[in-house]
């Protein structure tokens, strides 16, 4: 099987905070869908930062379908959070799109007809192409989830990263999202990371646990004392089964 990720012995610091701490992580094709939990400040977004190559370890490897991850961009597509974007600038559903062909493209360049058939088809499967022409602040949250998603898409990646992207989404919202990540995890591999419980749902098939540290098993079962070294707080029940798998409220704590 092809080798996604592998990371080795791989620390991050910011100034002398070390922000990862002899992370480990090996991933094959197929792998489904991967959730990273954990808490606010763990690391999360610092792990995507370095699988895209714009953080490097002061120590151990990283290596994207066997290249450096400078090397591997073209493969990756990534949803990062939108808290700051500006939902009243003009820009239509169909630009924010093709937005993520740049990398193909190059800066300020015009986009070609493999440009735009790329953009049509990822509009295409995140069922969004008969809204292409909307300003995307008309669109809800979920609505703009998924443009998003397809602008990621429009690159053709084989692995896609995922940062907060159930962040403002009402339940509903959440499990259409799931669904669609559902359904693209059969071409691709994905990694969404999260720091909400209540996102590790049926659709993820793997789990691992990141705060500094990162607890990963290859399962989509979660043991108490990975949780309990993640959160820093006891965990008191974790029952595994379907549709969801319930972790019990934390005692004490954050």
């Amino acid at each position: 099987m092809e080798k996604v990720i592998e990371l080795k012995d791989v620390w991050v610091r910011y100034g002398n905070q070390v922000i990862l701490e002899a992370v480990n992580l090996e991933i094959e094709k197929p792998e489904g869908l991967l959730g990273i939990i954990g808490p606010n400040g763990g690391g999360k977004t610092t792990l995507l930062k370095v699988f895209l190559g714009l953080l490097k370890p002061y120590r151990g490897n990283v290596k994207l379908f066997g290249k450096t991850p400078e090397k591997s961009r073209d493969l990756v597509g990534y949803v990062p959070q939108y808290k700051r974007f500006d939902f009243d600038f003009p820009i239509s559903v169909w630009e924010v799109v093709l937005t993520g062909r740049m990398s193909h493209t190059g800066f300020l360049k015009k986009y070609g007809d493999e440009d735009k058939k790329a953009a049509e088809e990822a509009l295409k499967t995140v069922e969004m192409f008969q809204y292409k022409d909307r300003q995307i602040g008309q669109l809800s949250g979920g609505q703009r989830q998924r443009v998003f998603i397809a602008r990621a898409l429009a690159t053709n990646p084989k692995l896609l990263l995922l940062d907060e992207p159930n962040s403002g989404l009402d339940p509903h919202m959440q499990d259409e999202l799931y669904r669609l990540l559902d359904r693209l995890k059969n071409d691709m591999a994905i990694i969404m990371v999260t720091h909400d419980l209540s996102a590790v749902s049926v659709y993820v098939d793997k789990i691992a646990c990141l705060n500094r540290k990162l607890h990963y098993h290859n399962s989509k079962e979660i043991r108490v004392e990975d949780l309990e070294a993640t959160y820093q707080c006891p965990v008191e029940l974790i029952a595994h089964g379907v549709p969801h798998r319930v972790l019990d409220k934390h005692n004490g704590g954050s």
